[in-house]
């Protein structure tokens, strides 16, 4: 079965990403969810990109790969936002790596190289979700749908940028609904 790892946004490992997690295990996927913030969470995303910013990108890229440093080398790995990040370097960067999600951003691969044609990698947003859209994670994203052999980016109606977390007040049930959907039919072909 799959092995997964699922990395948390910057509000930190909340009850909703522990939410997605759990759904991706009850479809008998083994699914890691490293806490970055070591047990801190943050009520808003603006606290929680503070923190992220004091602790610093490096460490948090650094805290990822610690994380999966004992898992097989044959994982996929899910970012939830901020968690694209590690999720991100470990898929272009980890060999064996199996395939990759991003939910609610997208980074340019040239930040860690270039993308390995063999690892197939999904991108979910919302259509009109700011953060996405003016940040350059569009582009990004785009631009990652061109380069990798099999890639798919997935717009979603809406302008939430953490839609898929249960636990906050930007959840669009609707929308996490058929993300989990589509991720399930990804992992169940890894």
């Amino acid at each position: 079965m799959t092995e997964v790892v699922l990395f948390h946004h910057a509000q930190g490992l909340t009850p909703g990403v522990t939410a997605f997690a759990d759904e991706l295990r009850g479809d008998r996927f083994t699914v890691h969810t490293p806490d970055l913030y070591d047990g801190r969470t943050f009520d808003t995303l603006e606290a929680g990109l503070a923190y992220a910013e004091q602790i610093g990108v490096e460490d948090i890229l650094d805290r990822g790969t610690r994380a999966v440093a004992d898992s097989p080398a044959e994982l996929v790995c899910i970012g939830f936002s901020l968690g694209v990040l590690p999720a991100q370097k470990l898929a272009q960067t980890r060999p064996g790596a199996r395939g990759a999600v991003f939910v609610h951003s997208c980074v340019p691969s040239s930040m860690f190289g270039t993308w390995p044609s063999q690892v197939p990698v999904r991108i979910h947003a919302m259509e009109e979700d700011r953060l996405f859209t003016t940040e350059g994670d569009a582009d990004a994203a785009r631009a990652l749908v061109d380069e990798a052999p099999d890639a798919e980016l997935y717009l979603y109606p809406g302008d939430q940028h953490l839609f898929a977390d249960s636990s906050l007040p930007s959840y669009d049930a609707e929308a996490a609904a058929l993300l989990l959907d589509r991720t399930r039919t990804f992992l169940r072909s890894r």
